[in-house]
């Protein structure tokens, strides 16, 4: 054997530990189950054990947001982690839960048992494979008394103006089973305080062009003794008005052109017969109505001008969102190891 085999010998361990060590075995994800509830006594206990049957290896946390109820006493009987978040609402629920827990891949379902618990690891496999980092699981039922042709018809008007302003990737918007990515929670700022977090989500993935997913889930009825808190007129109005408050922080120069564009429309109405009047005579007649004309068009390039610096600042904005969510490792991505002894200079 001579000096030149034993060596190459010598330094196949060597490059092997190298190669392990600079792409170490892809470790299995954490998992937290995450369920905001507030009075889902009746419904709480099926949907811990549904998900704790799913996802075997997840942590199952509850948060309760003030229930009256048994909630907190049957959630920890089923086997949750149960939280306590005091600030109303489902949003401020949502923003809880997001800075308080830790885990790779976060799945987020209503405590009312609608959603199919089956469908979990589905989505969970889909996102840690396909490097994602939301997975939104779209309702499906033929069940006319779970998905209320309101409920639909508003659904469906929601999310397609959300898609004609930032982009049709999401079906479902107002779904409130989805699974996240770390980078996705803890990029997310979780501004709203009601049921219109979902629109935010929905904009949060789109507006960072985000990989996303949709799967088809199946939704059924809430069980016997449990009741909605969903407002349909009340929640719909919050709903739009939150879709409108990000178009204008997100889209401020399409919103504030859209203001110029009907103030200077309006105010080239009103200026025309007095700018034909003193065409033919010289005079103005009409001296309020040039004066309400003349301050329209100036309201209208103000707002233009809002319009374009806020854009800037908007640009700005969205830089520092994108540089943050960039900074969090993309599911199924781990930090390459460094290997000992490298030579220095």
């Amino acid at each position: 054997m001579t000096v030149s085999t034993i060596d190459r010998q010598a330094d196949r361990p060597a490059a092997a530990s190298d190669e392990v060590l600079a792409n170490p075995a892809p470790a299995a994800p954490v998992v937290a189950v995450l369920i905001p509830c507030y009075n889902e006594e009746a419904a709480i206990a099926s949907v811990v054990r549904d998900f704790r049957k799913a996802l075997p290896d997840a942590t199952v946390y509850v948060y309760d947001n003030n229930s009256s109820d048994r909630t907190v006493e049957v959630a920890k009987a089923a086997g949750a982690v149960v939280r306590h978040e005091p600030l109303q609402g489902k949003g401020n629920v949502m923003r809880r839960m997001f800075s308080d827990i830790e885990a790779d891949v976060y799945v987020l379902v209503d405590g009312d048992d609608t959603y199919h618990a089956p469908s979990a690891p589905l989505m969970v496999k889909r996102l840690w494979d396909d490097q994602l980092d939301m997975v939104n699981g779209a309702r499906v039922t033929e069940i006319v008394k779970a998905y209320r042709p309101g409920h639909r018809f508003g659904n469906k008007l929601l999310t397609g103006m959300v898609a004609r302003i930032f982009g049709n990737r999401i079906g479902d918007m107002l779904s409130g089973y989805r699974v996240f990515s770390r980078r996705f929670i803890k990029s997310f700022p979780a501004l709203a305080s009601g049921f219109e977090t979902e629109t935010e989500l929905t904009v949060h993935a789109l507006e960072l062009r985000m990989p996303i997913a949709e799967i088809k889930a199946p939704y059924k009825d809430r069980p016997p003794g449990s009741h909605s808190k969903l407002n349909t007129i009340r929640d719909g109005v919050r709903i739009l008005r939150t879709i409108v408050n990000l178009v204008k922080e997100e889209r401020p120069l399409p919103f504030f052109g859209a203001i110029f564009g009907l103030l200077a429309i309006l105010a080239v109405i009103l200026a025309w017969p007095v700018v034909t009047t003193y065409a033919h005579t010289g005079l103005v007649p009409r001296l309020p109505t040039a004066v309400l004309a003349t301050g329209l068009m100036l309201l209208g390039f103000l707002s233009l001008t809002c319009g374009l610096i806020l854009d800037t600042v908007t640009l700005g904005r969205r830089e520092a969102k994108r540089m943050r969510y960039l900074s969090i490792p993309a599911p199924g991505v781990h930090p390459v190891r460094k290997t000992t002894g490298s030579c220095e200079a």
